[in-house]
């Protein structure tokens, strides 16, 4: 049974006779009896008995019709998607980011992104970098934003802005009254923050050392995010990105840290997968959301 056999039978059913299936299908009605002659054959059995010069559905066409109708519509369903997709009315944007990021500026490009293409399916996977850079190579995410380069030969990244890392305390912290914290300001203090082994981590060791200090890590962490809690609660301060709106953390003020140190915002596609063709809108609603957000 092919598609063509399915509408012609779907359509007798419907409208009671060969001819008048054939007018509502725009053939002949020799070439509609052909096709339902055809069907018939390769089932084995008949769908129509003649009686009186009227078809009358079979018992098996009656058991067919249900399922065949829904097929149809289903087929016509595809169609009409295909059609849309191919007007770029509708489609599919699957990102990969970092919590900071989710956490942060991708609410409002989300936001914007929708806006302009209401019709588009989003799939977003807030994963660590690690597993972002494994969905990007393997095809599972047309996008990913991080807070770091990924590096592979087949990816293409685009830095989006430098983000600076800044101490996040608690309200009551005396250094709350400082303007800017520096290495000297937070010896003695426990220190929430990323371990040596990341990229940013070794950047901040070096600043602490240049001041003759050492960046003693009492809570290492994998995200920021994961920060707010533990500075709560008073187990540290925090050596964090800048990206997170910290201030929307009820009882934490975060603070610039000196000597200046900056992640980078950055946006990551595979040149070896074919890429959603809204991939560049939304990269554009992000580097809106991230020129509309102060990083200091």
């Amino acid at each position: 049974m092919n598609a063509r056999q399915l509408e012609i039978f779907r359509a007798i059913m419907r409208d009671g006779s060969i001819t008048a299936a054939a007018n509502s299908l725009g053939i002949s009605q020799p070439a509609a009896s052909k096709l339902l002659h055809h069907m018939e054959g390769q089932l084995g059995y008949a769908l129509f008995d003649r009686i009186g010069g009227r078809l009358v559905p079979t018992m098996e066409a009656n058991l067919l019709y249900a399922d065949a109708d829904r097929v149809f519509r289903e087929v016509e369903a595809l169609k009409a998607l295909a059609r849309d997709i191919g007007a770029q009315k509708i489609g599919l944007l699957r990102l990969g980011a970092s919590l900071p990021v989710t956490y942060s500026v991708l609410p409002g490009a989300l936001s914007a992104f929708r806006a302009r293409h209401p019709e588009v399916k989003v799939h977003l996977h807030a994963l660590p970098k690690r597993e972002i850079a494994e969905a990007l190579l393997l095809g599972d995410i047309d996008l990913a934003v991080t807070l770091s380069l990924i590096q592979a030969p087949t990816v293409r990244s685009e830095v989006l802005c430098e983000v600076p890392i800044v101490a996040v305390m608690r309200a009551g912290e005396p250094l709350v009254e400082r303007s800017e914290i520096t290495p000297a300001d937070l010896e003695g203090k426990a220190l929430i923050s990323y371990g040596s082994h990341a990229e940013i981590g070794a950047a901040m060791d070096s600043a602490f050392a240049d001041s003759g200090r050492q960046r003693n890590v009492a809570i290492q962490i994998a995200s920021s995010v994961g920060a707010a809690p533990l500075v709560r609660e008073g187990l540290g301060i925090a050596l964090v990105d800048g990206l997170v709106a910290w201030r929307e953390f009820e009882g934490l003020v975060a603070r610039p840290f000196l000597p200046r140190i900056t992640m980078q915002a950055v946006a990551t596609t595979n040149d070896a997968r074919p890429a959603s063709r809204f991939v560049q809108p939304f990269i554009a609603c992000l580097r809106a959301t991230l020129d509309s957000k102060t990083l200091r």
